[in-house]
């Protein structure tokens, strides 16, 4: 392709066309190429070289008239290879790149009522493409925005009046990054489950309890119990992380204005199976999460049907019933159980189980002098606002940082340096060349060179990629804690 721009329809099955308000065109993807022919490689190609007669005004006419962010159906004719006029049902929709606009243009011929499932194909394709472009596009947005939050609420004094506005702008772009999330699951089309991983629940559990520390809670007591040898449990984090929350905003709500909240964490081995209340466990090892609270507590009538879908003894115009059934939806899909007890006025107990193995997670205890260094990293991204807040984050903590904005740039800066690369951090999904292609070129000159990937699209699929990968969106101690495990692993 000619151009560094992104173009996430280049592997489109149908034609599509990146141009320039003035007509030049951009990016044209292996379709169009396929279709047009070598008229639409050059430099300086014009849309008006494939402008088919008939179409009631010049290429640069059309386009003049477009101020739309998204038009379609259209109706134009274009020159095919070969010379004929053609006509195609074209899509058009507006795209910045910082002060530039463009506009894409995607081209489907039409079709024989017999043909009408290849149309409807054709449609849905179009659509996981435009839905994939939108997560990616706001899986990097989210990275820089969680990034810098997190790096100013790690420097902030607690009692910052500033504080809790943070807290919520970043407890909002998680809140955003779960719809990307589900967008991009929704583009792969996957018939397989979210892969899960083996995770810290008490890291899940340090940051859920933050988001919940703002000026308004503030007459709440909060208590951390965490097992510091914790065992290791595989699990999706977003939705650990969303079961979480839900049991903290019901506890939070049950005590009012103050009260005590005591999250624990701590290991369990059964050696026969055993009941607590409804959550029924096999003999095994699992972790245990429990949240106690000393709220208004739950009348003995109510307790058995807190799990029923649609169930609520609150507002229902604000509560729908899902909260809980919901959390352990989410609990015994991982093979785990949910228990609850409680008595009126002497508040509640949640104890969530998830299976475990007697592998013990790394202590995320740390402070910052131990997430700083002084080793060189190269980042490879090619989105600006992702470079910008990894080398703010880094180089905050000591590190000298590199950046490039391309898999070739990055090559160029390896072979160029004067002082040896430690580490590269590469994104997986950018123009001309991808993460995996760049992995591959560095490591013929460098065997050993670490490198972590990352992305918001492709996910890790074991436990041995994801050691060396970070996805989008992460917060800048995510960002730090990767890196520190990185550089101190063994080769």
């Amino acid at each position: 392709m000619k151009s560094d721009l992104s173009f996430l329809l280049e592997h489109a099955s149908w034609p599509a066309l990146l141009l320039e308000l003035g007509g030049t065109i951009r990016r044209a993807n292996q379709a169009s190429i396929g279709v047009f022919g070598s008229i639409i490689e050059g430099e300086s190609s014009q849309l008006s070289a494939i402008w088919g007669a008939g179409n009631g005004s010049s290429a640069e006419q059309f386009l003049g008239r477009i101020d739309l962010t998204l038009c379609g159906p259209l109706p134009i004719k274009f020159v095919v290879k070969g010379g004929a006029i053609t006509p195609f049902t074209t899509y058009i929709s507006a795209l910045q790149r910082e002060d530039q606009k463009y506009f894409v243009l995607q081209l489907f011929r039409e079709t024989r009522a017999s043909d009408a499932s290849i149309a409807q194909k054709q449609k849905l394709d179009c659509a996981l493409q435009l839905t994939r472009s939108v997560a990616l596009d706001v899986n990097n947005a989210l990275t820089g925005i969680l990034g810098h939050t997190s790096l100013v609420l790690s420097e902030m004094e607690a009692k910052n009046p500033w504080r809790g506005s943070l807290l919520e702008v970043e407890k909002a772009a998680i809140k955003v990054a779960e719809i990307a999330d589900d967008l991009a699951a929704f583009s792969r089309q996957e018939k397989e489950p979210r892969a899960q991983i083996a995770g810290n629940l008490n890291a899940i559990v340090q940051r859920t309890v933050e988001a919940f520390r703002t000026p308004e809670r503030a007459a709440l007591d909060w208590s951390l119990q965490l097992e510091r040898k914790l065992f290791s449990a595989v699990f999706d984090e977003t939705k650990i992380q969303q079961a979480l929350t839900k049991i903290l905003e019901n506890a939070v709500e049950a005590m009012g204005a103050d009260g005590k909240i005591c999250v624990k964490t701590r290991n369990l081995e059964l050696s026969e199976p055993t009941q607590d209340r409804m959550a029924r466990l096999a003999a095994g090892t699992y972790v245990c999460l429990e949240i106690v609270d000393t709220g208004s507590g739950i009348d003995a009538e109510v307790l058995p049907r807190i799990f029923e879908p649609f169930f609520t003894t609150k507002n229902t115009t604000r509560h729908r019933g899902l909260g809980l059934a919901w959390v352990y939806g989410i609990i015994t899909n991982h093979g785990g159980g949910v228990a609850v007890s409680s008595q009126v006025g002497e508040g509640a107990s949640v104890r969530v189980y998830l299976p475990a193995n007697q592998k013990l997670v790394k202590d995320i205890s740390v402070d910052h002098a131990d997430l700083s260094g002084t080793q060189t990293i190269l980042i490879v991204d090619d989105e600006e606002l992702v470079l910008t807040m990894g080398e703010k984050v880094l180089s905050s903590y000591g590190y000298k940082v590199l950046t490039a904005h391309s898999g070739k740039k990055a090559l160029e800066l390896l072979m160029a340096t004067q002082s040896p690369v430690d580490l590269v951090i590469t994104d997986l999904i950018m123009p001309n060349m991808g993460g995996r292609e760049l992995i591959e070129k560095i490591r013929r000159n460098s065997p050993a060179m670490k490198v972590i990937c990352c992305s918001g699209y492709i996910r890790a699929g074991n436990a041995e990629e994801n050691d060396a990968y970070l996805e989008k969106p992460f917060t800048s101690q995510d960002l730090l804690r990767k890196v520190k495990d990185m550089l101190s692993s063994v080769s």
